[in-house]
């Protein structure tokens, strides 16, 4: 069976990095060069989710669908936010007391929230991998490795204890099927579809 928004993110990878990096390039893809795609980011997927049982198809998926495919603002650099982390609609003119996560938009003047990341293989890639492990396992669920990486990826930005395994699969990462009341998108009601299209598009390679 294919993935559908009622899949988990769990299982072995489903395409290769190669047909990741076709789907990837065969769009815009912002200031990322090939390289930058076919040799820091879709590697750096694959190894982080083959170390704690999760399919990188999927993940990468995540990241395609919010950063529209590595050409938004948040993506770019110097933030590379793969997926919208911390990333909820605040802004202001004024300098925040605590500038960790928020970033400034020179053509707006303005602060907006969300966490930037000084690189993806170290930084980015963990922290979303580790994220999404958080919303999918509770804590006594989660194999050693599984909890350093929620760990390593909540140091940038917490997630509330009432979230942590809430997501039964990728459906309930839309706040409107999540019983915390919460969801990685918010109301975010087709987002599990959303992402299970965009996996089955890298799975073709295009």
């Amino acid at each position: 069976m294919g993935i559908t928004e009622l899949s988990t993110i769990f299982g072995p990878a489903t395409a290769t990095e190669e047909q990741a990096t076709i789907a990837i390039l065969s769009r815009p893809h912002g200031e990322y060069t090939d390289d930058d795609i076919g040799g820091v980011i879709v590697p750096g997927y694959f190894t982080y989710c083959a170390g704690v049982g999760v399919d990188p198809v999927i993940v990468i998926a995540q990241a395609v669908w919010e950063a529209a495919n590595f050409s938004s603002w948040w993506s770019a650099r110097p933030r590379r936010n793969p997926a919208g982390i911390g990333v909820n609609g605040r802004r202001q003119r004024d300098t925040p007391a605590d500038r960790t996560a928020w970033a400034w938009k020179a053509d707006g003047k303005v602060w907006l929230a969300g966490v930037s990341f000084d690189t993806w293989a170290s930084d980015a890639i963990p922290a979303h991998v580790g994220r999404l492990l958080a919303w999918f396992l509770k804590p006594a669920d989660r194999s050693v490795i599984q909890r350093l990486l929620v760990e390593r990826a909540l140091a940038y930005r917490p997630l509330d204890a009432k979230h942590h395994g809430s997501a039964a699969n990728l459906r309930a990462l839309g706040k409107t099927h999540n019983t915390s009341g919460q969801g990685w998108a918010s109301p975010g009601p087709t987002y599990g579809r959303n992402l299970a299209s965009t996996a089955l598009r890298i799975q073709r390679g295009r």
